[in-house]
């Protein structure tokens, strides 16, 4: 199993455009992607009892039309209520209604901040909104700033595909990779050289 986390700095950073372009890719995972959002965005018709609607149709309509568009195997939007007595989303329940429904060999994709609190991934990227390498970086959501501190590497929209190998500092971490991409939906070649090594192979059950 290979597990991407996407998060991102803003709602509007462009999670949903670099999720499709890892899709596209690396189409031989045959991903599983699941949006993970405190919004409300009225799907009916669910497969599962629960907060967790599956995307069947491919589109441009919603985000996880576009994951099928890009070649997702399976896509999901889960809408996780909040805990008991808080205003957290209760990311425990919706993962446990998630995990046994697939076999061993499945790969996913989250796209979410917060998630990845809740597994381990092969490869946690953050996208920022702004192509800028200084840190601390301008106010944005918090769970991104908490996120931030598991990521393996920043992605950022730029006029050109670059790579600042160092360009991620933060405390008590080692300098890590920014890469700075001219469209999100197209990964470029030092990205994905990137990448592949941290996945493993695409093996399936």
């Amino acid at each position: 199993m290979a597990i991407i986390v996407v998060g991102g700095s803003s709602r509007g950073a462009g999670k949903t455009a670099l999720i499709c372009g890892l899709i596209a890719a690396l189409p031989e995972f045959r991903w599983t992607a699941v949006k993970i959002t405190t919004h409300d965005h009225g799907h009916a018709g669910s497969i599962f009892p629960g907060p967790i609607f599956e995307e069947t149709l491919p589109g441009e309509e919603t985000d996880t039309a576009r994951y099928l568009a890009a070649g997702a195997a399976r896509a999901f939007l889960a809408t996780p209520a909040p805990r008991l007595h808080t205003d957290e989303p209760d990311l425990t329940a919706v993962l446990d209604e998630l995990w046994p429904r697939f076999g061993r060999g499945t790969h996913f994709i989250f796209e979410s901040n917060s998630v990845v609190h809740h597994v381990s991934p092969n490869v946690c990227l953050m996208v920022h909104a702004i192509a800028k390498r200084e840190l601390p970086l301008p106010a944005r959501k918090p769970s991104f700033f908490a996120a931030l501190q598991h990521a393996d590497a920043l992605v950022a929209p730029s006029t050109r595909d670059k790579l600042v190998a160092d360009g991620l500092c933060l405390a008590g971490q080692e300098p890590k990779p920014v890469f700075r991409l001219a469209a999100l939906e197209r990964l470029s070649p030092e990205l994905l050289e990137w990448i592949r090594p941290r996945l493993g192979p695409a093996a399936h059950s």
